[in-house]
């Protein structure tokens, strides 16, 4: 099976990348699961432009024996509810860089969310105040993600597409110190990544796989650096014709590892190396309308081991347009 999508998903930018779950409180901009597909590979169709829209759920939690640092605060017993939809344009060049193609895009997401927990701040000279229940929402423009360079390769080996690309996330939503709810992280992210994938034109077999190393800026609202973080996403399904199109079943997997810890007299409990691993189903739909090409995508991640992050389920849907 062979196509030529240019759903260069590049969601790190949407969705979740703009809500309060920074790594200061038990996240990063990276979600997870969310490069992964053939979907997301490099198009190889120069000239090709994608509108996409993409929705994202998570819900998640952390038990009242899990103190997280949120927005200035510490909160244990936190619970996290974000609702998020986001538009994004992808745009392939006609020419050629180093034998590839070169793709560039942006992705903006809007996001509702609503935060609560038994809440501590923390006093100047480092002494905890009273606990307190806070509840917080927010909902807004959240941090924009920014792909100034894809360089892909789709002719090395037969059925594999292979590209490297940067992303760049900007801190476009807004932060507040104090808030357990805030629709921008207030800090810059920047994603060196890896694709590769091979969807086999014989048999309809996947096998994809997407690597990221973020680097984090410090929080200007705060003295707090979010540490490096590595994460890969992989995923292994199976296409088979259906009507006038193909449908894919598999399965996505994914994993996420801090390197170096997180910094500044801000970071109220030190190091704070998060980590996280899951798996869950994907379904997948391509079929060709005139001369475009319509794809949805719908997946359900639970995340299965978690330290010193919330934990809870994440799910996508998916729906784009190549022209």
């Amino acid at each position: 099976m062979k196509t030529n999508i240019f759903l260069t998903s590049l969601t790190s930018a949407l969705a979740l990348a703009a809500t309060v779950r920074a790594e200061q409180g038990g996240s990063a901009h990276y979600i997870p699961g969310s490069e992964a597909s053939f979907i997301d590979a490099f198009p190889g169709k120069p000239g090709g432009l994608a509108v996409l829209n993409y929705f994202t759920y998570y819900d998640a939690s952390a038990g009242a024996g899990k103190v997280l640092p949120i927005g200035g605060l510490l909160s244990a017993d936190t619970h996290a509810t974000v609702y998020a939809d986001t538009l994004a344009a992808f745009y392939q060049a006609p020419w050629k860089v180093l034998g590839g193609g070169l793709a560039f895009g942006v992705a903006v997401p809007y996001v509702w969310l609503e935060v609560d927990g038994q809440a501590q701040r923390i006093g100047s000279g480092g002494e905890p105040g009273p606990a307190f229940a806070a509840r917080d929402t927010a909902s807004g423009i959240g941090d924009m993600t920014i792909y100034p360079l894809m360089l892909g390769w789709t002719n090395l080996v037969k059925d594999l597409k292979l590209d490297a690309r940067l992303g760049i996330y900007a801190p476009t939503g807004e932060y507040e110190k104090g808030q357990l709810a805030n629709v921008g992280k207030n800090y810059w992210t920047f994603e060196p990544g890896v694709m590769a994938s091979w969807l086999s034109s014989k048999i309809g077999t996947e096998v994809s796989l997407y690597t990221g190393v973020d680097f984090n800026t410090k929080n200007e609202a705060m003295d707090y650096t979010s540490g490096t973080s590595l994460h890969l996403d992989l995923t292994v399904a199976q296409h088979l014709p259906l009507g006038k199109g193909f449908i894919g079943v598999g399965a996505n997997a994914f994993y996420y590892q801090q390197l170096t810890g997180d910094s500044g007299s801000d970071a109220l409990l030190g190091s704070f190396k998060g980590m996280t691993t899951g798996v869950g189903p994907v379904l997948s739909y391509v079929r060709p309308m005139g001369k475009s090409q319509v794809l949805a995508e719908v997946k359900w991640l639970p995340e299965l081991d978690v330290n010193k992050r919330l934990k809870g389920d994440y799910v996508w849907f998916k729906l784009g347009v190549l022209f």
